[in-house]
């Protein structure tokens, strides 16, 4: 009895803070408010699969697949760096990388505009060298650069956590059978490394899709993702209709890509090693 008790203060909290809000978003992307009256309605999502909006959506994809990617690519190497056997004080190690991730996200943010604007500090060693550069902000790949930044310890430490469990006599069982480091980590670690690898896709490609502090300082107010969209329909345009119909269409959308990634992990978890 009480462990169902001690459960009460959680159900609360999930109610007030997640249940009723989303129910909230999902009937407001339903009705329209006029003077006379409430009424049901599809307008809202019919507006978002308008061809400008459309586009947005699309735009957002693309760059939080894209910086989903390049911290694969970067954070898979750093994991397996400091999951090493031979990498002495790695704790050590693990910390100063998380170290950033206890900033705030806004100042770190801030502080990308400082270095990439067109007096700004990178700006001003390559004109050391006699090479002008145009300003590096408001451009896609500032946005990209911005979330790799930002997103690649969300990468790194789910793989590095799976990397450090690895049993250490698998490994030396296949490098005594012949295999070549090459092998035993197509064959070995990477195969057993995917549930972390997963959750890192899983962790990294939401808060790229959704952001909208990035898009706004790195991408300036002509660049916009959906979730600025979404942030002018609730706090500029006060369109809470269309806006709530976007925040579902992006709910479905974070949704049916969590399905896929957990049912490719559950896929070659069933599969044993290559």
């Amino acid at each position: 009895m009480k462990k169902h008790l001690m459960a009460y203060p959680y159900a609360l909290w999930m109610l007030i803070f997640t249940i009723i809000p989303l129910a909230l978003i999902l009937v407001y992307s339903v009705i329209t408010i006029d003077d006379a009256g409430i009424h049901f309605t599809l307008d809202h999502f019919r507006r978002v699969f308008e061809p400008i909006y459309l586009a947005v959506f699309w735009r957002s994809i693309k760059i939080a697949t894209i910086s989903t990617i390049i911290c694969l690519i970067l954070g898979y190497p750093m994991a397996m760096i400091l999951a090493s056997k031979n990498l002495s004080k790695k704790s050590i190690l693990v910390v100063l990388f998380v170290i950033p991730m206890w900033m705030n996200f806004l100042a770190r943010t801030y502080a990308w505009m400082t270095l990439l604007e067109r007096n700004g500090l990178i700006a001003t060693i390559i004109g050391y060298f006699g090479i002008q550069l145009p300003s590096l902000l408001y451009t896609e790949n500032t946005v990209i650069l911005g979330m790799v930044y930002n997103f690649l310890p969300f990468m790194v430490l789910p793989v590095y956590s799976v990397l450090v469990k690895i049993d250490k006599a698998v490994l030396e069982a296949a490098e005594d059978l012949g295999a070549t480091p090459f092998i035993v980590f197509r064959r070995v670690i990477f195969p057993l490394s995917l549930p972390g690898v997963s959750s890192g896709i899983i962790m990294v490609f939401m808060p790229a899709l959704t952001t909208f502090v990035i898009s706004r300082l790195l991408g300036g107010a002509h660049f916009t993702l959906i979730g600025n969209l979404i942030e002018q329909q609730f706090l500029t345009t006060m369109d809470w209709g269309f806006g709530s119909a976007l925040s579902v269409v992006l709910m479905l959308i974070i949704i049916l890509s969590m399905g896929f990634a957990m049912r490719y992990e559950k896929e070659n978890q069933g599969g044993g090693l290559w």
